[in-house]
């Protein structure tokens, strides 16, 4: 099987960071973004940390509960932490498990 890979590139701007993410957020790739995420907040947290979801292909469990997590912790740094240009397969998902509403979601 083929090790799923998840590319990340940060770009930083006056309170805001915007995670450009391209590949798979899955049980493999999770605590890559776990990480850079907890490194922003650990710093001075941004007012908002944009994920944006574009190059997402795939997106398991794993990857929707720490989103969660993520968005969550990110409001407890009173930071806004926000999902853009989430793909119609995701949008899906989100809605069947209802995860849609727990997650801020930013339309283009």
């Amino acid at each position: 099987m083929e090790r799923a890979e998840l590319s990340i590139t940060v770009q930083t701007a006056p309170d805001e960071v915007t995670m450009l993410l391209a590949g798979e957020i899955d049980v493999l790739t999770v605590t890559e973004l776990s990480t850079l995420v907890n490194e922003v907040l650990a710093a001075e947290p941004p007012g908002r940390i944009v994920l944006d979801m574009a190059g997402v292909t795939f997106c398991d469990s794993q990857g929707l509960g720490t989103l969660v997590v993520l968005s969550r912790k990110a409001q407890h740094n009173q930071t806004v932490l926000a999902l853009a240009n989430v793909g119609d397969f995701l949008m899906r998902v989100l809605d069947i498990t209802g995860l849609r509403s727990a997650l801020m979601i930013t339309t283009p």
